[in-house]
């Protein structure tokens, strides 16, 4: 219950951002970034008497039953929940807050809406979740052909894109352009951020007392590794262990109080799957 209540506040968290960067860097400024959102800029730009939120949350439900079939309940019940909060928050601050442009150039409008979208949505994907739309066929694409989650997602965009250029000029176009590559390769980069581990091998003289600091205090599993020192010949046991960068810090400050002589060595680890880690499915 924990875990899935943290799930859901990390996805509340990434639908603010994402709306705040809609209503205040793409739709005043006419950037139709890709997916759902980028397609109801468009079509909102032909009929107007349709909120830009009512239009998301209209064409999200058509893509809900592919997410449920193709993805699973978890992830579909989740989808669900992030689009229906995406969409009400964007027409909670369509009503209330009466949104504006924070910038009117369009580099700076494409650069930071990116950087906040970006932000948003590799929060949201990380907990298996999407705000639904595009990010159902880009996670799809994810799930079953391996494909990174941020350059599935610019491949489907591209056509929105296009429509996006020949709703509101070459100009505004070729930002959401930008905008859409951008935010492919930053959704990579935050969701590597998350999945990054410390892989770390030890060798100490007291390996037995860190071990089962690693086991007892982290709950994380290690390995020992037999080993032959090439100056002593003596034989050794090595530890090997993957942990989070928080619980890394911790082992580092035990390991300074029990022996200051350990030899430690550091690798960043870009994704880890199995027991307590990632699922291998």
């Amino acid at each position: 219950m924990k875990d899935r209540l943290k799930e859901y506040l990390l996805i509340f968290i990434g639908v603010i951002l994402v709306a705040v960067a809609l209503e205040y860097f793409f739709i005043p400024n006419d950037i139709a970034a890709g997916g759902v959102t980028g397609l109801a800029v468009v079509i909102t730009k032909y009929i107007p008497v349709i909120s830009t939120g009512s239009l998301v949350f209209i064409m999200n439900l058509i893509l809900f039953i592919v997410g449920f079939i193709f993805l699973g309940k978890a992830f579909g019940l989740k989808t669900i929940v992030a689009s229906l909060l995406l969409s009400g928050i964007m027409i909670f601050i369509e009503q209330f807050f009466s949104p504006f442009a924070l910038t009117e150039d369009l580099m700076l409008a494409a650069i930071f809406g990116t950087a906040i979208t970006a932000l948003g949505m590799g929060i949201i994907f990380n907990v298996n979740a999407s705000t639904g739309g595009t990010d159902i066929v880009a996670k799809i694409l994810n799930d079953y052909f391996n494909i990174d989650v941020g350059k599935s997602l610019l491949a489907v965009d591209f056509i929105i894109t296009l429509l996006g250029a020949l709703t509101f000029g070459l100009d505004k176009g070729l930002y959401a352009m930008l905008t859409v590559v951008m935010n492919g390769i930053l959704i990579d980069k935050v969701i590597e951020g998350f999945k990054k581990c410390k892989e770390v091998i030890i060798i100490s003289t007291e390996n037995h007392k860190i071990s089962q600091f690693i086991m007892n205090d982290l709950d994380r599993g290690c390995t020992y590794l037999k080993g032959i020192g090439a100056f002593s010949g003596e034989e050794t046991r090595v530890i090997y262990a993957v942990l989070g960068r928080s619980e890394f810090i911790r082992l580092k400050q035990y390991i300074s109080k029990v022996d200051p002589q350990a030899f430690i060595t550091v690798g960043e680890v870009h994704e880890v799957m199995g027991e307590g880690f990632g699922d291998l499915g």
